[in-house]
C-alpha cells in the first residue's frame, strides 16, 4: 500500500518537475546579467523588441496578438522599437509618435502589410506620414513630433534599455527585465510564449 500511495505521489508530481525542468539558461532564454528596472514593480513586465521592416518580426505578429488577447493580468506588455541600423531610425520614430497620438494599435498591423505584403516602401518622413494620415492623423502634427524632443528622447531610453538587454538583433522578448527569449533560444517562433509563459510563473514565485 505504501509503494502505491508513493508511486501515486511520484506521477502527480511529474509533470510540475518535468515542467519545472523544460527551460533553463541557454535552453530556452538567455538570462540578462545585470537585470533591468522595469516600469511598475507591482507587474511581471514582458516586451517585445521589434521593428517593422523585420520579417521575422512580421511572422511572429500574430503569436504576439493570441497571447496578448489571453495575457495574465499581473502582466504589463510593453513594445520597444530597436534601431540596428540606420533604416530602422524612421520605423521608430513611427512606433512613437502612433504611441503618443494613441494609433498603434490602429496601424500596427496595416503598417506590418504595407511593408511585408504590398512591398510599399514606407522607410521616410514623407512616407509615412502620408501612410499615418490615413488613420486621422493631421500630416503637420506628424512631422512636428518626427524630430521632437519627446520623440528623441524615447528613442535615446530604448536604445539604452536594449543596450542593457544584451540584445543583438529582433524579434526579441523580455520577460520582467530579467530574460530574453527569441526564435534562436526559443528553437522557434511557436515556443517562444511557452518560454514566456514559463519565466512569468518563475517570476510569480519570487
Amino acid at each position: 500500500m505504501k509503494k502505491l500511495f508513493t508511486a501515486v505521489i511520484f506521477s502527480l508530481l511529474m509533470p510540475l518537475t518535468a515542467m519545472a525542468a523544460e527551460y533553463s539558461d541557454g535552453n530556452g532564454y538567455t538570462t540578462i546579467k545585470t537585470p533591468v528596472r522595469t516600469s511598475d514593480p507591482s507587474k511581471i513586465e514582458v516586451t517585445e523588441i521589434f521593428w517593422y521592416g523585420c520579417p521575422h518580426c512580421y511572422a511572429l505578429e500574430p503569436l504576439v496578438q493570441a497571447w496578448k488577447k489571453d495575457a495574465p493580468a499581473d502582466v504589463d506588455f510593453k513594445y520597444q522599437p530597436a534601431v540596428f541600423g540606420r533604416g530602422w531610425l524612421a520605423h521608430a520614430k513611427a512606433f512613437y509618435i502612433a504611441d503618443i497620438l494613441g494609433v498603434e494599435d490602429k496601424i500596427r498591423g496595416d503598417l506590418f502589410n504595407a511593408i511585408h505584403v504590398e512591398h510599399r516602401r514606407l522607410n521616410s518622413e514623407d512616407a509615412l506620414a502620408e501612410f499615418f494620415v490615413n488613420y486621422g492623423v493631421n500630416e503637420d502634427d506628424f512631422h512636428k513630433l518626427y524630430d521632437s524632443f519627446s520623440v528623441n528622447s524615447r528613442l535615446s531610453q530604448a536604445d539604452a534599455k536594449i543596450r542593457a538587454y544584451g540584445a543583438r538583433g529582433v524579434p526579441g522578448i523580455i520577460v520582467n527585465g530579467k530574460y530574453l527569449v527569441s526564435a534562436q533560444t526559443a528553437n522557434g517562433n511557436e515556443n517562444i510564449f511557452k518560454v514566456v509563459d514559463f519565466l512569468i510563473e518563475k517570476e510569480r514565485q519570487n
